[in-house]
């Protein structure tokens, strides 16, 4: 069990993906995806993704993101952010996405 200061810890916030191309070096299948966040900026993640979805899909499309893990090196790009994802029932990613347009940079509660 965690308390809600642990919780609290974890910033996740709402993004639009700007842009997205294929990650041909990443070990596993994946797509670069560069992220809006308004006031926090642009950041850019990878996500293990393509099953479901094409780099031509996911423009404009808002995510859910944890932005305050420190940026992890994943073969030449720079994870700044955790784009938040559950499995489908084959284990593949679907994305959490809010079901109504908010505005970018919002906060989960």
């Amino acid at each position: 069990m965690i308390t809600f200061d642990d919780f609290a810890k974890i910033d996740i916030r709402v993004g639009r993906i700007t842009r997205a191309e294929p990650f041909p070096e990443a070990r596993k299948p994946a797509l670069k995806l560069w992220i809006d966040f308004g006031d926090l900026g642009e950041k850019r993640s990878s996500a293990q993704i393509t099953r479901h979805y094409a780099p031509d899909t996911l423009v404009g499309k808002q995510v859910l993101a944890v932005v305050n893990f420190p940026p992890r090196q994943i073969g030449p790009v720079r994870s700044e952010v955790l784009v938040l994802g559950v499995p489908d029932e084959d284990g593949e990613v679907a994305l959490i996405t809010p079901d109504l347009p908010v505005p970018l940079g919002g906060r989960l509660f």
